[in-house]
């Protein structure tokens, strides 16, 4: 995974304490918005944690633009890092094609291997119990694991 965890771009305008932001690419504006309100709601309000959606193509339609998740990405940026984490496999390349642009991205976004629903509340509540960038990346991950049987 190219670029993921490597820190791209300037500062991002870093404040004392600032939470990790999250960005939540999906194929479909609703599905990631939705996702975005589910993941808020279950985190208790996200304690100030800046959840952005970036969802559907650059029409409106379906797919994925990178213009819209480069937007998302600085909307959520605090300085204490920015994990995005995507829905299905276009949308992997096209954060991948954004992490390897020197600039494109806020310093510290990072491409998590996670489940999308799942791992965007685990991200979220642990960005909101002030985990860093690692912690808010083991949480979603470990989503995997969960079992639902």
């Amino acid at each position: 995974m190219s670029g993921a965890g490597t820190p791209q771009g300037g500062t991002g305008g870093s404040r004392a304490g600032a939470p990790v932001g999250v960005v939540l690419v999906s194929h479909s504006a609703p599905v990631a918005r939705a996702v975005a309100d589910l993941a808020r709601g279950l985190a208790g309000g996200a304690g100030g944690v800046p959840v952005a959606a970036a969802g559907g193509g650059p029409d409106g339609g379906f797919g994925t633009s990178a213009e819209l998740v480069a937007r998302a990405a600085r909307e959520a940026d605090g300085g204490a890092g920015v994990a995005v984490l995507v829905d299905l496999g276009s949308a992997v390349l096209t954060v991948k094609a954004l992490l390897e642009e020197d600039g494109e991205l806020p310093a510290g976004t990072r491409l998590l291997d996670a489940p999308f629903v799942e791992g965007a509340v685990a991200a979220v509540v642990t960005a909101a119990a002030g985990g860093d960038l690692d912690a808010v990346e083991a949480a979603a991950s470990e989503a995997y694991g969960y079992r639902k049987r």
